[in-house]
């Protein structure tokens, strides 16, 4: 008579409350201090450090930020600063034109249209030049203390993407997806928790599946 083979665990469903509360109460024991990295003292400081984050780092980022609010220190610095001047001033975070441009633009906005204020809606924060859900998701949670999404960059699309909670590309509709199945108090702390362990572990060629604690939760390990 043969002897039984031992019975695998099965891996819980992609998606289910189950994989979900399990991956993030591991990631919260794995990264506790996983929060927003960017330096900023003030709503504005975030926002236009946010813009400058786009495909670059935060370590970039609050180098150049440490000279640039120092030299700017007002929406009114920025919204007439010399063009040809800010984009040097940010030039190393890369697509400085752009985002020299945006920056600009958006401090004439909010002098103009929200008396200098940084607004605190994410249909207002939507119509700030440069501003997509991700930068307005950032202002939101970290400046205000406001919930109103998940955000979104290339860690957290992959992660997703692997872990069996998404099948889109597109970061809305990552973030929908996201908001489905993360009960709200999550929102915030998810995307960081997702950053470091994409950057730790989950590298975007190949990660260390083999010294990840969630393997057996993930559809994709080892694949």
């Amino acid at each position: 008579m043969e002897t039984p083979s031992p019975s695998v665990p099965t891996k819980p469903q992609p998606g289910s409350a189950e994989q979900v509360d399990a991956i993030i109460g591991e990631l919260r024991h794995l990264y506790p201090q996983a929060t927003c990295t960017l330096n900023f003292s003030n709503p504005l400081e975030l926002l236009i450090a946010t813009q400058l984050s786009a495909q670059c780092t935060d370590e970039r980022v609050n180098i150049v930020t440490k000279t640039l609010f120092q030299k700017y220190r007002s929406i009114e610095d920025f919204a007439n600063a010399d063009l040809t001047e800010l984009e040097q001033d940010v030039r190393s975070t890369g697509f400085y034109h752009n985002k020299a441009k945006n920056i600009r633009a958006t401090c004439q906005r909010l002098l103009t249209v929200y008396g200098g204020e940084v607004p605190q809606t994410m249909a207002d924060l939507l119509t700030l030049p440069g501003v997509a859900r991700k930068t307005a998701n950032v202002v939101l949670g970290y400046a205000f203390g406001i919930v109103e999404g998940v955000v979104v960059d290339t860690h957290v699309g992959r992660l997703s993407r692997r872990l069996g909670w998404t099948i889109n590309d597109n970061p809305v509709k990552v973030e929908r997806d996201l908001i489905r199945i993360t009960p709200r108090k999550n929102w915030l702390d998810l995307s960081h928790l997702l950053i470091f362990h994409g950057r730790a572990v989950c590298y975007a060629r190949k990660p260390a599946c083999e010294r990840c604690t969630m393997a057996h939760l993930c559809p994709s390990a080892f694949l």
